[in-house]
């Protein structure tokens, strides 16, 4: 892993299921973008490579559902599709090079996407820090070493699985960002904000904290927040504003010239995820 250069904005892509879902893909069974990733991975390298185009210089790669429980394949075939996640990711990026500095953050998503219901929304799984540290630490193992420059810990809606997660980064030397789900200014499993950020403050592992797949009112509270009580740089990247409710209902909300506040007050990496498409992505980079 080579890491991030935080020290300057950078543009992290979109909702790389809402652009395989635009592309034909049909995305409804349980392993969502990641059933694209194991039967077309040549889609992926297509929807990686839209939101490098469109001025994002961070693509998060097809594994924030993939499972071993979810593919129910053997170990080794499992982890294969996890080390291809970031080699599509990689393919994107050859096929943009134009002298731009660009980067691959390989997705650790929580444990409540594998079960496909809705938990990461939730929290509170029922599983001790240690059940879920046990749970995560194969999938970590293979992504942190599939050639990644950050590990994008994101979509954790409790502070237990956080300690999980980085009771397993620390002393690695693997770079990471950890980014929670929230509503308002507590993560969804009801925690304030400012303990969930605190829980990454001594992983020198944990490069950045934020938040995503929230409502994008949300970020700038969670900005503030997050710059009181660590000094690591900010990541966020809400959801367009649109409401889940089964299907996704109501209209975008999701405002790129906000991208601009949400840099003044301490954000280093700065994007969109659900249903925040590729020209969405270029509004922010323009606004950055």
């Amino acid at each position: 892993m080579s890491g991030l250069d935080l020290s300057r904005p950078l543009v992290t892509d979109g909702g790389l299921a809402t652009e395989l879902e635009r592309r034909g893909n049909d995305l409804s069974d349980a392993l969502w973008s990641a059933r694209v990733l194991r039967d077309d991975p040549a889609e992926v390298v297509a929807a990686h490579e839209s939101f490098y185009r469109a001025g994002a210089v961070i693509a998060t790669s097809a594994s924030y559902q993939a499972s071993y429980e979810g593919f129910g394949l053997p170990k080794g075939k499992t982890d294969a599709l996890l080390r291809r996640s970031v080699a599509l990711a990689a393919e994107a990026r050859d096929l943009v090079d134009d002298g731009t500095q660009r980067w691959i953050a390989a997705s650790v998503g929580p444990y409540g996407a594998a079960l496909a219901d809705g938990s990461e929304y939730r929290g509170r799984y029922g599983l001790t820090v240690r059940e879920l540290a046990d749970w995560h630490a194969p999938r970590l193992a293979v992504l942190a070493d599939a050639g990644a420059d950050v590990l994008a810990v994101e979509s954790i809606p409790d502070i237990d699985e956080a300690e999980a997660l980085v009771s397993l980064l620390a002393g690695t030397g693997h770079q990471a960002w950890l980014t929670y789900t929230v509503d308002g200014e507590r993560t969804c499993a009801g925690q304030p904000l400012a303990e969930a950020f605190r829980v990454a403050a001594s992983i020198p592992e944990v490069i950045a904290v934020g938040v995503n797949c929230c409502k994008p009112v949300d970020v700038l509270p969670a900005v503030r927040i997050a710059r009181e009580v660590t000094d690591l740089p900010v990541v966020v990247y809400p959801n367009s504003g649109e409401a889940w409710t089964g299907e996704w209902a109501g209209d975008s909300a999701f405002p790129p010239e906000a991208a601009r506040e949400w840099v003044a007050a301490g954000a280093r990496v700065v994007g969109g995820c659900c249903r925040v498409t590729p020209e969405q992505i270029a509004a922010v980079a323009a606004a950055v």
